[in-house]
């Protein structure tokens, strides 16, 4: 969780609100479906105050090489469709965060994603999945 709460401190999030049409949240959930991402959720937080983003895109990959190739697709794909680059990209093996300052991507390991358990830290914000 430190590594999590380190990584996001020092930004402020943009004072221009993001919805699930906008153009750079959909170009996030493609990358991840593109590169078999499982279990996407995304948690919209904008109705909480203490909320570091509007948006937390969560998922699962089976392998530290499948979480680089999707956070690299994310990366990529979002600089193709919406010309961004992400603010910051916190890698380790088993977690890989990539922030956009509004919305922040969280790429996990299984057994990771259930220790950090961001659904429940977060249980307030509105949660949809993204499995289909």
């Amino acid at each position: 969780m430190e590594k999590i709460i380190t990584a996001l401190q020092g930004r402020k999030k943009s004072p221009a609100r993001l919805t699930k049409n906008n153009k750079i949240f959909k170009a996030i959930i493609k990358a991840i479906k593109g590169k078999k991402g499982e279990n996407i959720v995304s948690l919209d937080l904008k109705k909480i105050d203490e909320a570091v983003a509007d948006y937390f895109v969560v998922c699962e990959a089976q392998s530290n090489t499948q979480i680089n190739a999707i956070a690299d697709f994310v990366e990529e794909t979002v600089k193709k469709e919406c010309d961004e680059k992400p603010y910051h990209i916190e890698r380790s093996d088993q977690w890989t965060l990539v922030d956009y300052v509004n919305i922040v991507v969280h790429i996990f390991q299984k057994d990771y994603r259930k220790f950090y358990d961001l659904e429940s830290l977060w249980e307030d914000a509105g949660r949809e999945e993204h499995n289909d």
